[in-house]
């Protein structure tokens, strides 16, 4: 028995649909890691005061596409939950970045390229890779993009949660990738 030709209609048009809907999404993406994957050791912090910051410190690249057309402008945060005993740790602010940028390079988040730099956990403007202590497993760095409608005019040094109160309501939409990392 075959279907009746409304219900095939109607599935082509909502598997269409969603395609076109799927290619219309604002995503965030890493050429150095693929969602969910672990994080090269390269982009662990390095600070010689902290044995549990093993790595070289090197930013990721990342790339972003369809953002919202009314974009005034973004912003980027990298923040692991696990971290700190579960009350988390920033290891990234970044706003003000220009709604014509598609992406960092390797290095620029970095060398604080390309934004404005906030105050993260560790209190720097700019990126303090992954330093988890031995024995605590694999941990997840929420690599969150935010589209806003806020010109990129916000003062520099603002923390993870004086950012999320100047977007308050201005907020478009919002991409993300995570990468684990762990000792």
């Amino acid at each position: 028995m075959r279907p009746p030709l409304y219900l095939v209609t109607g599935a082509v048009l909502l598997f269409s649909t969603s395609a076109v809907t799927a290619s219309e999404l604002f995503i965030l993406q890493s050429a150095a890691f693929a969602d969910n994957a672990l994080l090269d050791q390269k982009y662990a912090g390095n600070n010689p005061q902290n044995a549990n910051c093993t790595g070289k410190n090197n930013s990721p690249p990342l790339v972003w596409s369809n953002a919202p057309a009314q974009t005034q402008s973004l912003a980027l945060i990298v923040h692991d939950p696990e971290g700190n005993k579960g009350l988390g740790v920033t290891h990234l602010v970044a706003y003000n970045i220009s709604p014509s940028t598609t992406g960092f390079a390797p290095d620029a988040l970095r060398d604080g390229k390309g934004f404005t730099g906030g105050k993260n956990t560790p209190g720097t403007a700019s990126w303090y890779g992954p330093c988890p202590p031995p024995g605590t497993g694999a941990h997840h760095y929420t690599f969150t993009l935010i589209a806003t409608d806020l010109p990129p005019t916000l003062p520099a040094g603002l923390t993870r949660e004086d950012l999320f109160a100047k977007l308050n309501g201005h907020q478009l939409a919002a991409a993300g990738l995570i990468g684990r990392f762990g000792q």
